[in-house]
Formats: C-alpha cells, sequence, structure tokens
C-alpha cells in the first residue's frame, strides 16, 4: 500500500485491474490495510501520471469505490481547502501574473515603434502566438508536475529529477518546433493580408520566433521547477500558485527577447544574412538530443509521440489572434489597443488555467480514465459550473469574482506607468470590464466542459486542456477588446480623460 500526501488533504493512488509486463516494479503486497481504508483496495504496482494513456487494458475497474467517488466528486466531501486558503494561494501569483502581463503591454505599446516592427509588420502577428507559448508551454509543464506531485509521483528522488529532465527535455524540443511554426503561420497570415511577403522577412520571422522560444523556454521551465518543488515543501497546493506563476515574468521575458533579437537580427540583415541561417539551423540540430533525453522517461516519452496535436492547434489559433491585433493596431484610431491586449489575454489564460489544473488533478486522483463524475454525463449546463458545493465549483466563483477587481488594480497600474497624467474614461473602463469578465466566464465554462470531455476519450488534460484554453483565451481577448475600441471610437470616446 503506498499513501502520498498533497497539499491540503490526504491523496491516495488510483489502481489499475491489471499488471502489464515490462511495467513498473511491484510493492510489497505483504502489509495489513486498516480497517478505515477497508473501501479502498490497492494494487501492489505504481504508475506515472500519464500511464493511463497508455491502452485501455491496463484498466479495469477503479479501485476507490462508487460511494467514495461520489463522496469526493469535484472535491467534495474531501478535507478541502478553506475559502480563505484558497483565495490567499490564488491572489498573490495573480497578482504577479497581472503585473507581469502589464508591464508587457507597456513594452508592446513601446517597441511597436522600433525599425523592425514598422518594417517587418508580421512580427504583431507573431507576437500572440509567440506569447502564447507559455500556454502551451510553461503552463502545461506546471500542470503535469502539479499533478505529479500531489499524487506523490515525486517522492523518490530518482523518479522526480527523471521525470523533470525529461519534461524539460520534451518543452525545449517543442518550444524549438512550435517557434518554426509560428513564425511560418505569421508569414502565411501576412502574405494572405497583404498579398506579399519578403523572402528576408520570412528568415528574420524565423530566427528571431525560434531564439525567444528556445531561450524563453529554457529559463521559465528552471523557474517553474523551482516553484513547483518550494510550494509542495511549503504545505502549498501547487495547482493554485503554479500555472499564474508560469505567466507572472513570462509574457514580459518572452517579448522583451522578441524585440531585441529581432531588432539585433535587422540590423545586419542586409550585410550579414547568413548569421539568420546558423541561427536557425543551430537550433534544428539540437533537436535530436531533445528527442533522445525525452524518451528516457516513459512519461516525457509517451508525450513525444502524442502531445502535439493541442499545441499545434493552439499556436493556430493564437495566430488567428495576432492576424486580429495586426489589423486592429495598424487603423490609428484603434492603436491604443496594444496596451491593453496583454493584459486581457495573459489574465483570462491565467485564471482559467488555475479551475483546468484543479480539475484534472481531481480526476486523477478520483477517477479512473474514461469514467466523470455522475453530474458531467448528461448535456453540459454552464450554471453547474459556478453553482455546487465541490472545491472545483468554490474555485470558479472565487476566479470569476477576481477578474473585476484584479483588472481595476492593473487599470490603475496601467494608468500610473503612463505618468498619471490621463485617466481611462469611465466607458473605457466599463468596455474592459465587461469584455475581460465575459471572457473568463466564457472561458471557465468552457474548461468545465472541456478538461472532463477529454478525460472521458482517455486523454490527459493537463497535456490538452491548456493550450486550448489559453489559445482560446487569446483570440476571445483580442476579438472583444477590437471591438470594445471599435464601439468607443464610434461613440467618439476617446479612451482617456
Amino acid at each position: 500500500r503506498k499513501c502520498s500526501k498533497g497539499t491540503s488533504q490526504q491523496y491516495r493512488s488510483i489502481p489499475s485491474s491489471s499488471q502489464p509486463s515490462g511495467g513498473p516494479k511491484h510493492l510489497s503486497s505483504n502489509e495489513n490495510i486498516s480497517p478505515v481504508d477497508a473501501s479502498i483496495h490497492y494494487e501492489p504496482q505504481e504508475y506515472t501520471e500519464t500511464d493511463f494513456l497508455l491502452p485501455s487494458k491496463l484498466y479495469g475497474t477503479s479501485g476507490v469505490s462508487g460511494s467514495r467517488r461520489a463522496k469526493h466528486a469535484d472535491g467534495a466531501g474531501a478535507p478541502a481547502e478553506t475559502i480563505c486558503s484558497m483565495v490567499l494561494q490564488i491572489l498573490v501569483p495573480f497578482l504577479l501574473a497581472g503585473f507581469g502581463t502589464v508591464s508587457a503591454g507597456m513594452l508592446l505599446d513601446v517597441v511597436q515603434n522600433w525599425d523592425v516592427f514598422q518594417e517587418v509588420t508580421e512580427l504583431l502577428i507573431l507576437v500572440p502566438a509567440v506569447l502564447g507559448m507559455k500556454g502551451n508551454l510553461e503552463m502545461t509543464l506546471a500542470s503535469r508536475l502539479s499533478t505529479a506531485v500531489n499524487a506523490g509521483k515525486m517522492e523518490p528522488a530518482s523518479e522526480k529529477w527523471m521525470l523533470i529532465v525529461g519534461n524539460l527535455a520534451l518543452k525545449q524540443l517543442q518550444a524549438t518546433v512550435l517557434g518554426l511554426l509560428a513564425s511560418m503561420m505569421a508569414a502565411l497570415l501576412g502574405w494572405m493580408a497583404e498579398g506579399q511577403m519578403p523572402a528576408h522577412h520570412v528568415v528574420l520571422l524565423c530566427s528571431a520566433s525560434v531564439s525567444t522560444a528556445f531561450m524563453a523556454s529554457l529559463l521559465q521551465g528552471i523557474i517553474m521547477v523551482g516553484v513547483i518543488i518550494g510550494s509542495h515543501r511549503l504545505g502549498i497546493n501547487p495547482d493554485n500558485v503554479a500555472t499564474p506563476m508560469a505567466a507572472s515574468f513570462g509574457d514580459l521575458i518572452t517579448l522583451a527577447l522578441l524585440a531585441c533579437l529581432s531588432q539585433w537580427f535587422f540590423s545586419f540583415m542586409e550585410l550579414y544574412s547568413y548569421v539568420l541561417y546558423l541561427v536557425d539551423l543551430l537550433f534544428l540540430c539540437l533537436i535530436p538530443l531533445w528527442v533522445v533525453i525525452a524518451s528516457k522517461h516513459p512519461a516525457s516519452n509517451l508525450l513525444l509521440r502524442t502531445g502535439w496535436e493541442p499545441i499545434i492547434t493552439a499556436m493556430v489559433i493564437s495566430s488567428i489572434g495576432g492576424l486580429i491585433l495586426d489589423k486592429t493596431v495598424s487603423d490609428p484610431n484603434l492603436a491604443g489597443i496594444i496596451v491593453y491586449a496583454p493584459v486581457i489575454n495573459g489574465i483570462g489564460g491565467n485564471l482559467v488555467s488555475i479551475q483546468s489544473s484543479r480539475i484534472s488533478t481531481n480526476l486523477h486522483l478520483y477517477y479512473p480514465p474514461g469514467e466523470v463524475p455522475e453530474d458531467r454525463r448528461s448535456c453540459f449546463n454552464p450554471c453547474r459550473t459556478f453553482f455546487g458545493s465541490g472545491a472545483n465549483h468554490r474555485s470558479a466563483q472565487v476566479l470569476l469574482l477576481l477578474v473585476i477587481p484584479g483588472q481595476l488594480v492593473f487599470l490603475h497600474a496601467i494608468h500610473l506607468i503612463k505618468g498619471g497624467h490621463t485617466l481611462p474614461s469611465p466607458l473605457l473602463t466599463v468596455s474592459f470590464l465587461s469584455a475581460s469578465l465575459i471572457q473568463v466566464f466564457s472561458l471557465l465554462c468552457i474548461a468545465d466542459c472541456m478538461v472532463h470531455a477529454l478525460w472521458r476519450r482517455s486523454k490527459d488534460p493537463d497535456s490538452y486542456s491548456i493550450p486550448y484554453l489559453t489559445a482560446l483565451g487569446d483570440l476571445l481577448g483580442t476579438a472583444l477588446l477590437s471591438l470594445a475600441f471599435l464601439m468607443l471610437w464610434c461613440v467618439g470616446d476617446s479612451g482617456s480623460v
């Protein structure tokens, strides 16, 4: 028998009905099971958190009784964290993430006037896709490792470091490939919009995107591992802090790298264009190394073969949001949107990633793949996302209630950073808050439906849901904000007083 502790409650591993050949080592089966745990049958074996993605023959009936599963549905009946502790754990990283996105918005407002952004306008299409990689990569890494920590899969030191190194190598591989694909997607959308695309623009986009994705991914991945291990040792639920911390300064770091590298490459593109090709070649040559390292651990090896669909699809969705941003900013009457776009997109993605990670952890702990709570088997009802007694219902309420006060704080921060000379107009404030509230409400409902639907199809929500959700957050946020600024322009509101 093996029991592992989470941050606020004791988690028990979910058994499997059969032992695959060549599978994990057996634990001792001679230990007695106490009467208190008589309702739970433990198999003498362990699996990694992604083992359920293997063929379904590995699983039979759940080792957790039906009554116990019902008791723990959505966290109900479990020794749940209090509302106060949940708010405190979420609030600090939420504010840090928010100020990071505010800084990114102010930085984007500055760099849009740089020579490279004026000459290679497709960089603005690239921005949401590159910034969205924190949802595709950093947040999925945070969600996977948080689930592993809560399920006790990182207790043995050797297993912990194999899991960490394998996931980091996988992330570097994904960052390189996504950076290349994002640049090609930006070039394609730019060509479709403008009718032309110079070859040297394509090369610059590729070099800047791949370099930025690789360097930002490596730096943020190391920070993320430290945050998860540290929060676990401090008794804080990693699900509440890891995903927003992954984005706290991720936008700022990524955008700064993209702007500086783009300007640097642009400065010698005319005379030393071969350097750009060498940069691309260097990062592409590292791909086999990341493949070899990632294949050493079963969890990352499995995602190496199956984890590409969500992140590539999410990159395409974010690129469409980038095209909307590019077209909106090109209109002088709507150019003010560029300061607020990273804020609304980042906050929406941060909040929904917390909810997705929490629901995923709950399903990992109390339900076998393919089985969902009773109230999630019928047609989806958005009201069930927010109304109920379970921990996930409470977290959805808390996250939605954080939107208005949080965005008011960030609007004030933007006002102060600008020098305090002008205030956002009341109509701009109302429009911005309305767009943000609609975005987060929609994302939380979609997350509730999507995570359970993925689990019902025996797909790991930690790896699949967050990329889709953060990309949808980028698209919804940019579209709603563009609509809000268009309405402001139509009624003659300048956006400031």
